[in-house]
């Protein structure tokens, strides 16, 4: 394993290191305004949710690495505390890459980049219309954590206002994961886009909590056919499942006439077909085929 110590590293290692490690990002796209009236558009990846109530927001317009010169977002917030963030998906992708030029204070990215500009309601800066998310914010504290090239700035925000596009809505007025295509920052150019494709759900411990790993029988716990993560959705069981005689499946049934005569080959393959099973999210029936071995 590579071992690094970053002080040992440019500032530049350090950046690329991180951004490829640290992935996948959300996508702050900020409008910002001036005094003067100018408006800037301008995307950053140091970006995310932080609290629900209050609702804030931070990004983090980091100090260019090369010169250590600042950017016009961090200004225009330091003049006019207020931001609209606007998700970033799919549709935008390019334009958004497109609007992150280092264009000379006073040009308008939204005219750079195709964007349309569309009124907020209690903020300054505008909304980009494109933009099926919409973050209307006040700006409450700008924190600096360095002076030198690479430094970030974080710029935390409380979202006052949210502006959404139905065609991502769900039938109850929420938003609907698989109908808007987020996209994500990882290293150097490299994007990601979700999708249906490659949306996947996991069992989230609540009230209840999982019975654990350590738990398992000692027979699944060190199967050499499941995985961590098929361990992990066993172990998120409440209590330890029983076997349900009214359980029925024609593969299990086929397993156990075929290798009944042989205890070692029958758990192995009674382990493949529970694989099968927790990959399809199906973990109830999967513990009924893991439990069939100890009958």
């Amino acid at each position: 394993m590579l071992s690094l110590n970053l002080k040992d590293l440019s500032p530049a290692d350090i950046q690329n290191y991180l951004q490829h490690a640290i992935a996948p990002r959300p996508i702050c796209f900020a409008s910002t305004i001036d005094r003067q009236g100018n408006v800037n558009l301008s995307p950053f990846s140091f970006f995310n949710l932080f609290s629900s109530n209050p609702p804030v927001v931070i990004f983090s317009p980091a100090r260019r690495v090369r010169d250590n010169t600042t950017k016009h977002s961090l200004q225009n917030v330091l003049e006019v505390a207020e931001v609209v963030i606007n998700i970033v998906d799919f549709d935008m992708v390019q334009q958004t890459s497109l609007a992150s030029c280092d264009y000379p204070k006073g040009t308008s990215e939204f005219i750079k980049a195709g964007f349309t500009e569309e009124k907020a309601t209690i903020v300054s800066p505008p909304m980009v219309k494109e933009s099926k998310i919409k973050l209307e914010c006040r700006v409450i504290e700008v924190k600096p954590l360095g002076t030198e090239g690479g430094a970030g700035n974080l710029v935390i925000c409380e979202v006052l206002w949210m502006h959404i596009d139905e065609s991502i809505l769900d039938e109850n007025k929420k938003i609907d994961q698989a109908k808007i295509h987020h996209v994500a920052r990882l290293g150097g150019d490299w994007y990601c886009r979700v999708d249906e494709s490659n949306l996947f759900k996991v069992a989230k411990p609540n009230i209840k909590i999982g019975i654990g790993i350590d738990a398992l029988p000692h027979d699944i716990r060190s199967s050499k056919v499941l995985s961590g993560n098929n361990l992990a959705q066993l172990g998120n069981v409440n209590e330890m499942p029983f076997i349900d005689p009214a359980f029925h499946d024609d593969k299990l049934k086929t397993i156990i006439l075929y290798y009944s005569i042989n205890p070692v080959e029958m758990e192995k393959e009674l382990h493949l077909y529970a694989k099968q099973l927790l990959e399809m999210g199906l973990v109830t029936e999967a513990w009924q085929v893991l439990l069939t071995e100890d009958q």
